[in-house]
């Protein structure tokens, strides 16, 4: 009776071929050659690569054809409240429903009522002949103040009575040729910097050094009037176009009535339109709004830039009207 338990034993202790151990055999196989000294024969050989020329070329063709995919048409108008928004085009507004909305946004959130309102300007810089327009810095003087800061002012003249005009303006700083020295060491520090046209050849000296803050026509801070100059850039709003052709500033609080906002956003469109001509096409490309606390609304721009362009073709359609009819004309046959 041992040795059948024994036997029975053994079989259920004794490892299975190729279980415990895995290809266990076939190592089992090859160690007599091993031992021999003669290398083991190689059960697979990997096929030989022909290149073939052009084939890169090809691959590379089919895997950007593979990696093009057709963008799906953006559909106009969802039909519910609830949709998957990169399925449909982003919806525009008009001005004053945008900011009716925004107005609407911060009662619902109870977020601070007195906050900013900007504006993201998206510009098109292209002219012709693959030129586009600098970028650029403007000073706008808004319709309706939504701040009580001031700038401070420099006022650049040798003239006492000028002097004194630009002090009872609230100049910060006034003087002459005296100033540059200060000025070059960044003993004096102001926002900006006004001059009267006498002065000017003296000022040579600071170009470098100023910039584009250096007073020029251009920049409307160059000129005799010197209490409408100390307005504009001790109250007015300051905006910088880069590179990129992107403006961003604050225009208004959102408190204030929408007929004041309204003004205030139509009046630094139409600066920023002064800086490229009418005959390159719209300059705006996109107008986006919103709040400190909001998301942001695409506005519809009919109605917000320069109408100039519009009157200008009518004009033009009238003269070839004009000039059709005229050589319409028969004159009469003579009998």
């Amino acid at each position: 009776m041992a040795a059948p338990a024994g036997r029975c034993l053994w079989r259920v202790l004794a490892p299975r071929r190729g279980c415990i151990f895995p290809g266990l055999h076939q190592r089992l196989a090859v160690a007599p050659a091993l031992v021999s000294g003669a290398p083991p024969a190689r059960s697979y050989a990997a096929a030989a690569k022909t290149a073939k020329k052009g084939s890169q070329k090809t691959k590379q063709e089919e895997t950007k054809k593979k990696q093009v995919t057709k963008r799906r048409l953006l559909m106009s108008k969802p039909v519910d409240d609830v949709y998957l928004t990169w399925y449909y085009e982003r919806p525009s507004y008009d001005l004053e429903e945008a900011v009716g909305m925004l107005k609407k946004f911060q009662e619902l959130d109870f977020t601070y009522p007195k906050q900013y309102v900007y504006i993201n300007v998206f510009l098109d810089m292209a002219l012709q002949k693959k030129k586009k327009v600098d970028p650029f810095a403007s000073t706008v003087l808004l319709p309706y103040r939504f701040t009580d800061e001031t700038n401070k002012v420099l006022v650049f003249t040798e003239n006492e009575q000028e002097a004194e005009i630009a002090r009872e303006n609230g100049a910060a700083v006034v003087g002459g040729v005296e100033l540059i020295k200060w000025i070059l060491e960044d003993e004096i520090q102001v926002d900006f910097y006004v001059a009267v046209p006498a002065i000017m050849p003296k000022l040579i000296p600071l170009r470098n050094k100023l910039r584009r803050k250096y007073p020029s026509t251009k920049r409307n801070s160059l000129g005799h009037d010197i209490p409408k100059m100390l307005q504009l850039f001790r109250e007015g709003l300051e905006y910088v176009v880069e590179d990129d052709g992107i403006m961003k500033t604050r225009i208004a609080r959102l408190d204030m009535p929408t007929e004041q906002i309204v003004d205030n956003l139509k009046t630094v469109i139409h600066d920023i339109c002064t800086f490229k001509p009418l005959t390159y096409g719209p300059f705006v490309r996109k107008l986006v709004i919103r709040s400190s606390t909001s998301e942001g609304l695409l506005l519809n721009l009919d109605g917000l830039l320069p109408q100039v362009e519009k009157v200008e073709e009518e004009e033009e359609e009238e003269e070839n009207a004009d000039d059709n009819e005229e050589k319409n004309v028969q004159e009469p046959v003579s009998t």
